[in-house]
């Protein structure tokens, strides 16, 4: 018998529990709710908005008001400092760094005890459980897990407390046990240079039997990659021949793939998505047939949604805000949420659709700001991978990286979205490649087919080839190499895109 025979009993009891998200979404939603404000009433949030008096989902919205992190920012540095009972119950230690969308460099994302415990790690367990669930055959736990992790440092000068990315919040406070089962070691795993994090990962994990992979699929390539160089080896099962599934999350895999079933040729191998950011961990992909994903509804999350208007959902524009039972299918909405982190009503920055409302699956449209309206047309993240999942599809292009903005006018007085592509597969004919994305941006997106509509208003997008390593570059000039740190795919301003343009041709 297996050890991971023997270890997938312990998930058998969630697997059963997870049932209720079924039909007992309303149910779990407002289990949660109570929780959190009956946790939550004697903080000096809690007495501030009244928290002893809220009966129902309708008192909890009159008495609570939307939030931003600029309005918490306040808040949340206090409790930096050492102060206890502010946002959430006691003192919180942990702090995730995010880079995210606020006006500030980072943002400073609390994670309280119980937070760590009942969002992060039920997340985990709960991706593992539904695996397993998916393939009963699974010998994951025969070898290790190979989990990716940013660093960590202290915050201010309070004693045990600390701040840095999630992952390494994660790794910092794991079960010893699961020591027994991953790579690399924490010491390894910590690391805060990256480069040199890469290749010490790599040897560490190169003689193991590692059967599972989990992290960001930028930084997990860049990993395996070297992984390749220095064993001289094809295929990463050549490597490892019982690796069988990547639990991957951060961003969206589908620039990725490719490249990862050119890497990994076995036909035993998974890929599961996961919605897992500094903010908590909000849903798997439950159905490997299915990418989207089911929305978890009993952690220390309760969510909330705001409908946004335009064809795409992106311009910003709010409308009216649905507890989870007032949600529809196939409609955009910026996602709130109000955790045991002690987050209110907190707006995190990402967009999704419902696929199905029973169970509650969805799919992440994009970023309430990471798209590109400066001409009406509402480009969104989705419409963006979908365009360029097309384009290589058509050319037998790979994009590696991408990001996109607009050029408000140029010396014709001409407008237009400039896009510049890292691709790790050119396509033969690069302007070929930008007119079948062009058209498939114009299919997906209505808006912006209209101003496209004979050249009036927009031109023919413009794509400028990326050197190699442009993308990785950027980001350490900017300190944020490795870790949870992403590329920002569409903006409406060209701050990144100057910077980047700047030192391509270095």
């Amino acid at each position: 018998m297996s050890l991971t025979h023997i270890i997938s009993n312990v998930f058998i009891p969630r697997q059963r529990a997870l049932e209720k998200h079924q039909n007992g979404g309303k149910a779990l939603q407002e289990a949660v709710l109570r929780h959190l404000i009956h946790t939550a009433q004697t903080t000096e949030y809690g007495r501030n908005h009244a928290f002893d008096r809220i009966k129902c989902y309708e008192d909890f919205v009159s008495m609570t008001p939307v939030n931003t992190y600029e309005e918490l920012k306040g808040d949340i540095d206090r409790m930096r400092h050492g102060e206890q009972d502010v946002l959430w119950p006691g003192r919180v230690r942990w702090y995730a760094k995010s880079s995210g969308t606020t006006n500030d460099k980072s943002k400073f994302i609390p994670v309280s005890d119980e937070g760590l415990q009942k969002i992060h790690y039920a997340g985990g367990f709960d991706s593992v459980a539904l695996y397993l669930r998916n393939n009963p055959k699974s010998r994951m736990f025969d070898g290790r897990g190979l989990i990716l992790g940013g660093s960590h440092a202290p915050n201010y000068n309070v004693a045990g407390s600390l701040v840095g990315d999630l992952s390494a919040i994660l790794i910092e406070n794991i079960n010893p046990l699961v020591n027994l089962v991953r790579v690399p070691k924490k010491k390894t795993a910590l690391l805060s240079d990256f480069e040199i994090k890469r290749e010490q990962i790599a040897r560490e994990a190169i003689n193991k039997n590692v059967t599972n992979i989990s992290g960001v699929p930028s930084w997990m390539l860049s990993v395996l990659n070297c992984v390749m160089e220095l064993t001289g080896k094809t295929h990463l099962e050549e490597v490892w021949p019982n690796i069988e599934v990547f639990f991957h999350g951060g961003v969206a895999f589908t620039p990725y793939r490719k490249q990862y079933e050119q890497l990994i040729t076995s036909p035993n191998m998974h890929y599961m998505e996961t919605y897992n950011a500094s903010e908590g961990f909000f849903g798997i992909q439950d159905d490997p047939a299915d990418k989207s994903m089911l929305l978890m509804l009993d952690y220390g999350v309760f969510y909330e949604f705001m409908e946004l208007s335009g064809n795409s959902g992106q311009s910003g524009q709010s409308g009216n805000i649905v507890p989870l039972w007032g949600v529809e299918k196939d409609k955009n909405y910026a996602m709130l949420i109000s955790t045991s982190c002690g987050l209110w009503r907190y707006m995190i920055g990402d967009t999704i659709r419902f696929t199905s409302t029973n169970p509650y699956k969805f799919v992440i449209s994009g970023r309430t700001k990471s798209f590109i309206n400066a001409f009406g047309e509402e480009l969104i993240v989705d419409n963006a991978e979908q365009g360029l999942a097309y384009a290589c599809e058509q050319t037998g292009a790979e994009v590696l990286e991408y990001t996109a903005a607009p050029v408000f006018m140029d010396q014709q007085a001409k407008c237009r979205h400039q896009w510049l592509i890292e691709f790790s597969r050119e396509p033969a004919d690069l302007s070929q490649f930008a007119s079948l994305l062009d058209k498939k941006l114009q299919e997906l997106n209505s808006d912006y087919e209209a101003k496209r509509y004979k050249d009036i208003t927009l031109q023919h997008l413009e794509i400028i080839k990326a050197r190699k390593g442009l993308f990785n570059d950027w980001l350490k000039l900017r300190g944020k190499l490795g870790g949870q740190h992403k590329v920002p795919r569409l903006s409406n301003e060209r701050e990144a895109m100057e910077q980047l343009l700047g030192i391509n041709e270095r």
